[in-house]
């Protein structure tokens, strides 16, 4: 194990970039959720990773370049900036510093050589989801990422990376990691069709013990309408659906907190929100007494749009 170890450490530590591509499914309520991901990394820590829905082909970027962090959703012409670690501070499937990371980090990992590949067992740092507590990191014998399952203790699969192309020696242009050439360009391929009313509202699946829904009100907006829903109780939060408004001019919104990777998107996480945008609609859970893994039961409990069974 210490060969391996050590020579993928040479490997990944001496890249100038890479490119990976693949595709991401997500398990969460017996629900999956299938990303086509394409993840790049230059040195002096840029990052770069499009997750677009199989479903839908809406897309989010996650961007660290030399001015922040961003989470970019192209369509609505809004971008998100954190003040954040991203993406050090917690397990990320498809980038190797963060799997060579957990690697690393972990003391008791286990190790085991098949004829075709290289499997690390580890443990993983999602302090948002205490439902992943291992994961098994597949490379074949030349050191290449092949598959990456993240798993319950129950050993489910809940998260699984397949990687389709590794590219070590990728070469990006100039303005490949600006954030205004990723809001142009991803504009241009993806369409966007705002909606006025919220015809369905959603409910969240997981309500904390001894609290339930004693108010709703639908507010009209300029562009569309606003459902509020409110949670008294034990754990009292209020759950919010309001319909998405396209910005005439490109946004760029400061959030306090930290993306986070759910099932339906990648959602902006701080002390008392959960806030996500899925099929035209942004999403809201505000506590002001909830921690924060429990705020993120209630978000991922929304069943937003469930690819198949």
């Amino acid at each position: 194990m210490k060969d391996a170890e050590k020579d993928l450490e040479k490997k990944i530590n001496k890249l100038d970039a890479y490119n990976l591509t693949g595709e991401m499914e997500i398990i969460n309520n017996d629900d999956v959720y299938k990303y086509d991901v394409d993840a790049s990394y230059s040195k002096s820590d840029m990052f770069r990773v499009s997750l677009k829905n199989k479903t839908n082909n809406h897309e989010q970027i996650i961007l660290k370049n030399s001015d922040g962090v961003y989470v970019l959703t192209p369509t609505l012409n809004k971008s998100f900036k954190f003040q954040s670690d991203w993406p050090y501070n917690n397990s990320q499937v498809y980038l190797l510093q963060t799997l060579l990371s957990d690697i690393q980090s972990d003391e008791n990992k286990e190790f085991k050589e098949t004829s075709d590949n290289y499997i690390f067992t580890t443990s993983v740092n999602y302090p948002n989801n205490s439902d992943l507590v291992r994961q098994k990191i597949y490379f074949d014998k030349k050191l290449n990422p092949t598959k990456v399952e993240v798993l319950n203790e129950d050993d489910d699969v809940l998260i699984k990376m397949t990687f389709n192309k590794v590219d070590l020696n990728a070469k990006f242009k100039d303005k490949y990691f600006s954030l205004d050439e990723n809001m142009k360009v991803s504009k241009t391929e993806d369409s966007f069709e705002p909606v006025s009313k919220i015809d369905e509202e959603i409910y969240p699946m997981y309500i904390p013990e001894n609290t339930s829904l004693t108010d709703k009100e639908t507010v009209s907006l300029d562009n569309g309408e606003r459902v509020i829903m409110t949670f008294e109780g034990d754990n009292p939060f209020m759950f919010v659906q309001q319909t998405a408004s396209l910005s005439d001019e490109e946004t760029i919104l400061s959030v306090m907190g930290e993306p986070c990777q759910m099932a339906t998107g990648v959602a902006a996480v701080s002390d008392n929100m959960v806030s996500w945008i899925s099929n035209g609609i942004e999403y809201y859970v505000v506590a002001d007494n909830m921690s924060e893994s429990e705020l993120l039961n209630v978000a991922n409990s929304v069943s937003v749009l469930p690819v198949s069974k």
